[in-house]
């Protein structure tokens, strides 16, 4: 392409400000202008000045040599951006550009993914660097060993040569598991290795750290290994090629999430994990109690019915000597002190006759429930099923705001779909209706999938590869496709007719208005019918929760669920209640306490605001990129019934 001028800090910025909303120069697929803009960058700019433009350069910079060569023939499909050069002031173009040495602060090492992304790292040729990591796999050839080291950062080893001049056994630095901190020279890989997965390796000069890993005793062996194998053994997993994939995956999300909601002037607020209302209104709730702690020290230490008579005596006793120093007009210390003797008396005997009245050891009521005045926080309280609730009093006060945490729900389920603990993402929107809701919804979808492939593809084509051919494919239509709309009863009408013309059988064919959609059904709408994701709106109001908007019909609510192929639902939503007297027959209706939502309620008593909102389970997203199975697998600890590891 000849030589490039540099590009001026003015042009980068004009650059990143186009790359915030641009995954290329020209569209979604690179291009030759993207080689040409790659190669006037000659290095990567800073992160923190130049976010995009520094996400771009590594996507580029991640192509091996041959795809680069083959880009200069690929025209853009569309006019692309045109950036400027400006000589004065410029950055060093990267034919005089020193060569990249990018040492982590902290560690005082180059992470393996620096020096591969880095033109498949020969712009490292000639260098002497720090690497650490652990071994994936080691061979003792003699005269060298050639172990393939991982530190975390790219799913990609790098090559390590280490020679007997070393002074190192390689019966230490070649087994699977050990961890390495190796200084040497980056060089390129002979011409005559066979099938070298790598154009440089890392010739070893010293060996700074070793911690060693005997592979016999090692769960975690170079032999594939069954996720189910691994659910097992949730410490070490992350050492796995799959499992360390799946975190860059997820990071990548979490990051993309954050991305997203800030950009859209968004503002994250933490709900709390504690909390006494229960949002779904399902009961599935994990109970939080201190009494449990009082029951084990009955047990130890049993009240006695014996001991009431002589701490009443010491009641009675301490008051009149009260009373009498009143009299006497006595000095205020010992009438303090006299004060605080009787209050420390009345207080045993309470807890003693509370002790006495509990059954196992748990305060009871005369009803004989439990007494939850006696616990921490003197109501009953619960690990929360979702942050919603609480995200909607910031969001009738400031605007548009999400959350993004761990929720929680008390299922004896066993399925692949089910988890005890898992993260939610939930945005609340004021002045904004149903569409407007889901337009958001679907934004931020296709955002995340955008994200992923300009910063994750070689965590997904590792996917592609061994476990689902069609999840790059099925995320490019996620970001290139518009998402299909359907009302409810439109779905429900579609599915009978394709029963009854014979199309499909389902586990449960008795389809109904007002049945909910079952898995099943979901999937073949979104994955048979019509190949690309859907949105389903206006349910009626009997399948969804309380505080969803009730249509004018009376019969259906403001409520949408997005379906994607591999997955079924991926993000529920509605517009919310702002109507003070409809919410309050809602949650009477569901049989809910109406008390229990008085401050839920303040926020229609209050300056209401029609707004909406919607919920997406994160470890579903993942399970919808990545193209697994089964949820536990993308979650770095997963709980479910009768598991709660580490």
């Amino acid at each position: 392409m000849g030589e490039l001028p540099p590009m001026s800090d003015q042009a980068l910025q004009q650059l990143n400000a186009y790359l915030s909303s641009h995954s290329y120069l020209a569209g979604y697929v690179p291009s030759s202008a993207d080689l040409q803009a790659f190669e006037a960058l000659g290095q990567e700019p800073s992160h923190t000045e130049f976010p995009h433009v520094s996400r771009f350069y590594r996507q580029i910079a991640s192509f091996s040599h041959t795809e680069r060569e083959a880009l200069k023939s690929v025209k853009p499909t569309q006019e692309p951006y045109k950036f400027t050069y400006q000589a004065s002031g410029a950055r060093t173009s990267s034919s005089s550009a020193a060569k990249p040495q990018v040492v982590d602060p902290y560690s005082n090492r180059v992470f393996v993914r620096t020096i591969l992304n880095a033109n498949d790292g020969q712009d490292f040729i000639g260098q002497t660097v720090r690497v650490g990591g652990w071994v994936k796999s080691g061979r003792d050839q003699k005269q060298f060993a050639f172990i393939a080291l991982n530190d975390g950062s790219t799913p990609s080893n790098l090559q390590v040569v280490v020679s007997p001049d070393i002074g190192v056994p390689f019966s230490q630095i070649a087994s699977t598991g050990a961890s390495l901190l190796v200084e040497g020279e980056i060089k390129p890989t002979p011409d005559d290795v066979k099938n070298a997965k790598q154009l440089v390796e890392l010739h070893a000069t010293k060996i700074l750290s070793i911690g060693q890993s005997d592979p016999s005793i090692n769960p975690i062996s170079k032999t594939k290994l069954k996720l189910e194998y691994l659910r097992g053994v949730p410490h070490l997993r992350p050492r796995t090629n799959t499992i360390s994939a799946i975190v860059r995956i997820r990071n990548a999300l979490s990051f993309a999430t954050h991305e997203f909601f800030q950009k859209n002037g968004f503002l994250y607020i933490h709900t709390p994990i504690l909390t006494s209302s229960d949002c779904e209104g399902a009961g599935e709730m994990f109970n939080v109690t201190t009494l449990l702690a009082g029951a084990n020290e009955a047990v130890k230490n049993p009240p006695k019915q014996s001991d009431v008579p002589e701490l009443e005596a010491q009641v009675a006793q301490l008051t009149t000597h009260l009373e009498q120093l009143k009299v006497k007009k006595a000095k205020e210390l010992e009438l303090q002190t006299t004060s605080n003797q009787l209050g420390e008396a009345k207080k045993k005997l309470e807890d003693l006759k509370t002790r006495l009245g509990a059954v196992g050891g748990i305060p009871r009521n005369p009803d004989g429930t439990v007494d939850y005045s006696k616990d921490f926080f003197g109501k009953p309280a619960f690990l929360t099923v979702s942050g919603q609730l609480q995200v909607e009093s910031f969001a009738c006060s400031m605007s548009s705001v999400y959350t993004f945490g761990p929720t929680f729900r008390a299922e004896y389920s066993h399925t692949s779909r089910h988890l005890a603990e898992f993260w939610m993402i939930e945005p609340e929107i004021s002045f904004c209706d149903l569409w407007g809701d889901m337009k958001c919804a679907e934004d931020y979808v296709r955002y995340c999938c955008k994200f992923l492939l300009d910063n994750c593809y070689a965590d997904m084509e590792f996917m592609k590869q061994h476990f689902d051919q069609t999840c790059i494919d099925r995320v490019k239509q996620v970001v290139e496709t518009p998402f299909k709309r359907l009302s409810y009863t439109e779905a429900i009408e579609l599915l009978k007719d394709h029963i009854a013309q014979k199309k499909v059988t389902f586990i449960d064919s008795n389809v109904f208005w007002g049945m909910d959609l079952a898995s099943e059904h979901e999937r073949y709408i979104c994955e048979k019918v019509f190949c690309q994701p859907v949105i389903v709106y206006n349910y009626p109001k009997e399948i969804k929760a309380f505080y969803m908007k009730v249509n004018e019909d009376g019969k259906t609510v403001a409520a949408m669920d997005m379906l994607v192929p591999g997955v079924g639902e991926l993000i529920g939503g509605s517009q919310r209640e702002e109507r003070l007297e409809v919410l309050e027959n809602r949650i009477t209706e569901m049989g809910l306490d109406v008390e229990s939502y008085r401050w839920y309620l303040d926020f229609r008593r209050f300056g209401s605001v029609v707004h909406s909102g919607f919920g997406l389970g994160f470890e579903r997203l993942v399970l919808f990129t990545t193209g697994l199975e089964n949820i536990r697998d993308v979650i770095p600890f997963p709980r479910w019934h009768n598991h709660c590891d580490l």
